[in-house]
C-alpha cells in the first residue's frame, strides 16, 4: 500500500514542480541515486519499468526509502496496462506515471485512490484522462509537442494540471519557457543523471544538480 494520500502525493509534486525520472538495474545505484536526489530536495521520485525485475529493485526502493528518505513519495512510471499498475501498487507506489493513457489503468488507480498521470499527446487525450480522474496528465513527449503546446491548452481547459516529460533540461531558460506555458510540474530524466556521473558514482554531483534546478524553478515561478 502506498505510505501517501492522493492529496498528499499530488500537493507534493505541484509544490517542488519537478520529479526525477530514472531507472537502473543495480539496486544499490538506485538507492544512492534516491538519496542524492532527497538530499537535494527532490520529494516525489519517478522509478520507471523499463527492465527486467524491475518491480523487485522497485519493491526495495520502497522499504530503503520508508526509513532512509521518510518523506520521499515514490511512484512508478512506463506503466502501460493495468496488470503492471496492480503489480506496482501492491508494492507500495503512491503514484503511477504512463507514456499513454489507459482507462482501464485508471480504473485500478482510482480504486486506490492513487494518482494516475498518463501521457497525453492531444487536447482530445487530455480531456478524456480528466474524464477519467486523471488529474494530473503528462504532456508526451514533450520535446515533440513543444511549449505551445501547453499554451494552447491551457487557454480554454485553464483548470488542466500538466507535467511536462521530454525536453526538459535543468537549465534556466528551457524551464522558463514551460513553467510560463503553464505546467504544473516537469518530469527529467538523463539530463539529471548524465551516465559519467552515474558511472563515476558521484553522487553528490546529482544532489547539487537537483538544488541547482530547484533554485531555476523556484526563480522562473516568481516571475
Amino acid at each position: 500500500m502506498s505510505r501517501f494520500t492522493k492529496l498528499q502525493t499530488l500537493g507534493v509534486i505541484a509544490e517542488t514542480g519537478m520529479v526525477p525520472v530514472f531507472y537502473h538495474k543495480d539496486v544499490e545505484v538506485a538507492r544512492q541515486v534516491v538519496k542524492a536526489c532527497y538530499a537535494g530536495g527532490v520529494r516525489a521520485f519517478e522509478f520507471t519499468n523499463r527492465g527486467d525485475f524491475a518491480h523487485e529493485i522497485f519493491g526495495e526502493l520502497v522499504k530503503y526509502a520508508a526509513t532512509e528518505c521518510p518523506d520521499l513519495i515514490l511512484g512508478v512510471g512506463s506503466i502501460v496496462d493495468p496488470a503492471t499498475a496492480a503489480q506496482y501498487l501492491q508494492l507500495g507506489a503512491n503514484f503511477v506515471v504512463g507514456p499513454l493513457f489507459n482507462p482501464e489503468v485508471a480504473k485500478i488507480c482510482n480504486r486506490r485512490l492513487t494518482p494516475y498521470t498518463p501521457g497525453c499527446g492531444s487536447v482530445s487525450e487530455v480531456g478524456f484522462a480528466q474524464e477519467a480522474g486523471c488529474d494530473l496528465c503528462k504532456v508526451f513527449p514533450g520535446d515533440v509537442l513543444g511549449a505551445n503546446f501547453v499554451k494552447g491548452l491551457k487557454a480554454p481547459m485553464p483548470w488542466s494540471m500538466l507535467m511536462v516529460t521530454g525536453g526538459v533540461k535543468p537549465e534556466e531558460a528551457n524551464l522558463k519557457s514551460w513553467f510560463d506555458a503553464g505546467v504544473t510540474c516537469v518530469g527529467m530524466g538523463s539530463n539529471l543523471f548524465p551516465a559519467e556521473v552515474l558511472k563515476a558514482q558521484n553522487w553528490s554531483a546529482i544532489a547539487d544538480k537537483c538544488k541547482e534546478t530547484f533554485g531555476y524553478i523556484a526563480a522562473v515561478r516568481k516571475k
